[in-house]
């Protein structure tokens, strides 16, 4: 896997990783401040073993891994729309490359977790959120915002990637819906990112626009996986003659 870079980022950036999960929840964030800070799309991340599949919407090119820059704030922003089953180890091992050649600050991963609660209690209760950092600087800054660290739980997909090479990267949870992309856990945490990182979003259009994105996500995510069916079937059908 590689990183193809078409712009200079400016030493210092705040990466900011959403790559799809636990109810899509990185790739809810990611899409949103995308929009919400006028982010650019800078580059990509390619790999010839991601499946041959390019989505358009709103008659655009959707990169399956783009990397995109809001140069007023320094923030780099990792946005995944395809299928990265197998890829969780080079995702993370490119990541981990990318922020070594820029010199990053600091890496932010977003990630939803299962919640407590059962399902239709969740629907009632405002998600929980919980962080994960070994820098005591941003240890006191989330205790601060109110958020608490993840002490006990399964990690799993690129976060725990990460997670095993990065250990000095900010990781954000949040409780979400397994089965179904969740614009409610996502809006939480983008709430909780620009507690910490000061991003001043406008929370009224907030969950709105989540769920915009939930729609177009969901849709280019089953597309994308419909259609690597159908190629699987077909290489199978050709392989057995």
């Amino acid at each position: 896997m590689e990183v193809k870079l078409n712009q200079k980022i400016k030493r210092g950036a705040t990466v900011i990783e959403g790559f799809p999960g636990f109810g899509l929840v990185g790739t809810i964030v990611t899409e949103y401040l995308i929009e919400h800070l006028n982010a650019k799309q800078i580059g990509y991340l390619w790999s010839n073993k991601i499946p041959s599949i390019v989505a358009l919407h709103q008659g655009k090119v959707v990169e399956p891994l783009a990397i995109f820059y809001d140069e007023i704030h320094n923030i780099v922003l990792l946005r995944a729309i395809a299928p990265i089953n197998g890829l969780e180890w080079e995702l993370a091992e490119c990541t981990e490359k990318l922020c070594k050649d820029v010199g990053v600050s600091e890496v932010v991963s977003i990630e939803g977790v299962g919640g407590q609660q059962d399902s239709k209690k969740m629907r009632n209760v405002e998600p929980k959120t919980f962080y994960h950092s070994s820098n005591l600087k941003n240890q006191k800054k989330f205790g601060v915002i109110g958020v608490d660290s993840l002490n006990e739980g399964i990690v799993v997909g690129v976060t725990a990637s990460l997670l095993s090479k990065m250990r000095d990267a900010t990781f954000l949870f949040v409780e979400a819906f397994p089965d179904l992309p969740d614009s409610r856990a996502a809006a939480k945490l983008i709430e909780i990112l620009d507690k910490y990182l000061g991003l001043k979003v406008d929370y009224k259009p907030l969950l709105k626009k989540a769920e915009e994105f939930e729609t177009k996500i969901k849709s280019v995510l089953s597309q994308g996986i419909q259609v690597a069916e159908q190629k699987e079937k077909k290489d199978s059908s050709n392989y057995f003659g």
